[in-house]
């Protein structure tokens, strides 16, 4: 019996050496796994100011339909009034880049003078974070003030992103706003925000339900690598012979 003992616990620790660096790998993927590659300004293409790109959605949010309805509204924009309106979305931003500093970066390449810049209006969201921000140039301050720059970024967008990441929604109403004020119509103004009793969904994400059950295997794997040779190692100790006899 204490030969069996011996090779079980012996088995164990073996065990116990094939799992660790398994265990390491899952809970290194889990919970540190790589992020998508982050955007930065140069890795989006070149345009300049009355070029037909309307929406540049590199984050894949929007639908093809609504991609069309508000590109065609930004080129009816364009062509009544002169101020030209672009979207554009990333996955994810280069670390330390915020949605403003990337904004002003993209901006200043696709319009470089003053002069360009005037009749501009660009809005970026990160997918990733949903940090959204907002620059218009000179020519466009006086209808688009900073004050409703500001309430679009963070209320007409932000809101519809915040009951569900509605980037449709939050979108289309973005642009309608901005076609509206741009044209000097009155401002139609953010969203209506609820009252909502239930501030905050009980059902997690499809991406938190994974990491979930991927943290719960690791947690799991360690404990019975532990618990396993302790029991085992207990279970030897009571069945070893009384030194009484």
């Amino acid at each position: 019996m204490k030969q069996l003992f011996k090779q079980v616990f012996n088995s164990q620790k073996h065990l116990i050496r094939l799992i660790l660096p398994l265990v390491t790998v899952i809970l290194a993927a889990s919970l540190f796994g790589a992020p998508a590659f982050a955007t930065g300004v140069n890795q989006i293409p070149n345009l300049t100011a009355g070029n037909n790109t309307w929406v540049l959605d590199q984050g894949e949010v929007i639908s093809r339909l609504n991609e069309g309805k508000i590109s065609s509204a930004f080129e009816d924009l364009a062509k009544q009034t002169d101020k030209e309106v672009r979207i554009v979305t990333v996955r994810r931003l280069d670390y330390g880049v915020t949605p403003e500093s990337f904004t002003k970066e993209l901006f200043e390449k696709w319009f470089p003078t003053k002069e360009a810049q005037a009749n501009q209006t660009l809005l970026v969201i990160d997918t990733v974070t949903n940090g959204t921000a907002i620059i218009t140039g000179d020519q466009v301050k006086p209808l688009l003030t900073d004050s409703i720059a500001e309430s679009i970024a963070t209320e007409t967008v932000s809101v519809p992103l915040r009951n569900g990441n509605k980037y449709n929604q939050a979108f289309l109403d973005a642009s309608d706003r901005l076609v509206a004020v741009l044209s000097s119509k009155a401002d139609p103004g953010p969203p209506q925000i609820a009252d909502n009793v239930q501030v905050e969904g009980t059902f997690k994400k499809a991406g938190e339900t994974d990491q979930g059950n991927a943290t719960a295997w690791v947690v799991g794997l360690l404990i019975a690598a532990t618990v396993i040779p302790m029991a085992t190692y207990y279970i030897y100790q009571i069945n070893q012979p009384s030194s009484n006899g």
